[in-house]
């Protein structure tokens, strides 16, 4: 099998720590090597506010990426492109590198000219949402709607309600996950292999994991 160098990452310590994101890169990341008849050889996990990000000396564990799928002769490997960047001008910064980079979502020889014109794209929208944004909230003050931070109380509504929809969630799938765990399956990957089969999405609609059938029976 080919080896490759998987390279997941996260925008914030919140979701590094939640594990949110990290894992459904992992599989979709997986998914793609099975398919493709590839081996990941290395896995690197990066955390990082995102914000001024775009350097390399501010990307710890991508440059340890490069560095093996360089000493491996092998491509690295993302989930999404914007898991690298979404500015053009850090792309072609890893381009120089001359290492191959493969995008699951997009395929395996797409050419690094298109992997280019997909980053352009999505720095436009990334500057077009900014915009919008800024937009949307100038009207709103214009109309004598109050900007700033939630209050205290506020947020601990919010934190409360979220709470509660996520006790409700996790009761109406706690019965399917016992099922599962009757019939035989011993791990949480097991369960929610499981749960995936059986079409069961996550409160949030997607692909269960390890760590979210965790956080599930966490509730019970």
């Amino acid at each position: 099998m080919s080896a490759i160098v998987s390279y997941l990452r996260v925008s914030t310590a919140q979701q590094g720590r939640s594990g949110l994101g990290v894992e459904a890169q992992r599989e979709a990341v997986a998914r793609f090597a099975a398919a493709e008849g590839l081996e990941i050889a290395a896995e690197f996990v990066e955390i990082e506010t995102g914000k001024g990000s775009d350097a390399l000396d501010r990307r710890p564990e991508l440059a340890k990426a490069l560095a093996r799928a360089r000493a491996l002769k092998c491509p690295v490997i993302v989930a999404k492109l914007d898991r690298l960047s979404r500015d053009v001008h850090f792309i072609s910064g890893l381009m120089a590198h001359r290492v191959a980079f493969v995008v699951a979502e997009l395929g395996k020889d797409v050419d690094p000219f298109v992997l280019h014109m997909y980053a352009a794209l999505a720095e436009k929208e990334r500057a077009l949402i900014s915009t919008r944004t800024k937009a949307a909230l100038a009207a709103a003050k214009a109309r004598g709607v109050q900007l700033g931070n939630l209050d205290d109380g506020m947020r601990a509504k919010g934190v409360a309600a979220l709470k509660v929809e996520a006790d409700r969630a996790a009761s109406n799938v706690l019965p399917i996950i016992a099922e599962i765990q009757k019939s035989g399956a011993k791990t949480l990957r097991a369960v929610a292999d499981a749960l995936n089969a059986r079409g069961v999405a996550t409160p949030r609609g997607g692909k269960w994991g390890a760590q979210s059938v965790k956080n599930a029976l966490a509730r019970s």
